[in-house]
């Protein structure tokens, strides 16, 4: 036997070699998977000659007996058909892991093609959309513009008609006066002392019984209804600067979202069916789509909605003015009896000469929504910057009266007002329950009365630039309570 047979690890390997040989192990036959030409010569040993039908799984190479016993001693060995076979199973696996990679690939390609045709559709529809509102709105300007000339032509006719009738009877009367001061003229120079006693008595009598009175004192405001016309459209050149506003926001967001092609494709594994969906959510903030269409289009209607943005208040008793007595746990405010009424201490906070309070909470969150139930005849409904006066009589402190505040006036009939000027509604109150509604972002205020529905009265538009604190002002036998809508 060879000296330096060498000792595999695993013997079974060694044992299955020595099974196929007759003569020295090393001298196997050819494997009869071996082929003659270039192939034989490639399955033989360059070194020694000998089939290389072993392999040697520590070094990965595949080798003949001789050099396994010479240089290959201690290492696992393997016939080269047995390893093939497993090597075949793993290369199964592989396999099988590849065309799952490739298919995810493929289907990930299929669903950036989904995305990318979603695109296209979603920016034609959003581009037919607000070419539909522009056209619509520019539609609607045009038509009531003619709607205002014919209401402007009507107020003018309504105006001029009854001036003119006066102008009509003025005109008559003065030459009636006319004629009458020329026979007044002639009787005082009659040189007849019978004609002058036989006249004297009558025309006494008619410049007695005469008294010319002004016949336009009863249209002392005739321009009243312009003036109500203009400030109503005056409100239209908010709507231009809100265009403007918007529109701006749009292009910030639309610059700001665009990216380098490079820095697109570094994620493009990320990407998902659902993006397109989110597009919008995706660029929520201060300039958004949702801060200019969803401002424009998706504001509350239901109630259920408006309770979305519903927050928490409370009235401050120091803000109250000395006759007004805030209750149950700040929620409500009322008159003091005149029997009870006395003096409170001093706070720099509190209002002197009106019947107001504030509450403790200022409002600047994006939208608030809060209820209060008004019992009584007279009250306001207000909401202003903390820095309004507290101490003027006048309409510095008074809710509505400056600057600073925004009053829902509540008597009769409904009437809005701010900076000392008012709209007075038609529309008398219904009901006891007042809704509130801010968007503070958007400079939108709107006031409601709530029962089984939302009723809307008004909206104010306006930029507001600190946080408003809701406040009221109560008349006699007046109760406010602000609504817990946790409930």
């Amino acid at each position: 036997m060879f000296p330096n047979r060498p000792q595999p690890t695993r013997a079974a390997s060694m044992d299955e070699l020595a099974r196929h040989d007759t003569g020295n192990w090393w001298q196997h036959p050819l494997d009869e998977t071996l082929q003659t030409g270039n192939q034989s010569r490639r399955s033989l040993c360059y070194r020694h000659s000998r089939p290389m039908n072993l392999y040697c799984c520590t070094d990965s190479q595949v080798i003949c007996a001789r050099c396994a016993s010479a240089e290959h001693s201690g290492h696992r060995i393997e016939l080269v058909a047995e390893e093939r076979r497993c090597k075949q199973e793993d290369l199964r696996n592989i396999q099988t892991k590849s065309k799952r990679v490739l298919q995810k690939q493929e289907e990930k390609l299929k669903k950036l093609k989904a995305v990318l045709q979603q695109i296209q559709e979603e920016a034609e529809q959003t581009q037919d959309l607000c070419e539909g509102i522009v056209v619509g709105v520019i539609g609607s300007l045009q038509k009531h513009c003619l709607s205002v000339r014919k209401l402007i032509g009507a107020q003018k006719k309504a105006a001029a008609a009854p001036i003119r009738r006066s102008l009509r009877r003025l005109e008559a009367k003065i030459e009636e006066l006319k004629t009458r001061d020329a026979e007044l003229d002639g009787l005082a120079q009659t040189g007849s002392d019978a004609y002058f006693l036989k006249e004297w008595p009558v025309l006494r009598e008619l410049c007695v019984s005469d008294h010319v009175q002004p016949s336009y004192a009863a249209f002392d405001a005739p321009l009243q209804p312009f003036e109500v016309t203009k400030r109503a459209v005056k409100q239209l050149e908010e709507l231009g600067e809100f265009c403007d506003k918007e529109f701006a926001a749009i292009s910030q967001t639309a610059d700001s979202g665009s990216e380098p092609e490079s820095a697109a494709e570094t994620n493009e594994d990320d990407v998902h069916p659902e993006c397109v969906a989110s597009t919008s959510q995706a660029h929520a903030g201060p300039s958004g789509f949702n801060s200019t269409l969803a401002e424009l289009e998706a504001e509350p209607k239901t109630r259920e909605e408006f309770l979305q943005y519903a927050c928490q208040l409370t009235l401050d008793p120091d803000t109250a003015h000395k006759d007004l007595m805030v209750s149950k746990g700040d929620k409500e405010v009322k008159l003091i009896p005149l029997t009870h009424r006395g003096p409170v201490n001093q706070n720099p906070e509190r209002f002197i000469y009106r019947r107001q309070v504030l509450c403790r909470e200022g409002l600047q969150a994006e939208r608030s929504y809060y209820e209060i139930e008004v019992k009584g005849d007279k009250a306001e409904i207000a909401l202003a910057y903390k820095r309004i006066d507290r101490k003027s009589r006048i309409n510095l402190s008074a809710f509505g009266g400056n600057a600073n505040s925004w009053s829902l006036d509540r008597f009769t009939v409904y009437s809005v007002s701010h900076n000392n000027d008012g709209v007075q509604l038609t529309k008398p109150p219904s009901h006891q329950k007042i809704g509130v509604y801010l968007n503070f972002k958007a400079g939108v205020l709107s006031f409601y009365e709530v029962s089984d529905s939302m009723n809307f009265l008004y909206k104010v538009e306006a930029k507001f630039t600190e946080p408003l604190y809701p406040g009221f002002w109560l008349g006699e036998n007046c109760r406010i309570r602000i609504c817990d809508l946790t409930q």
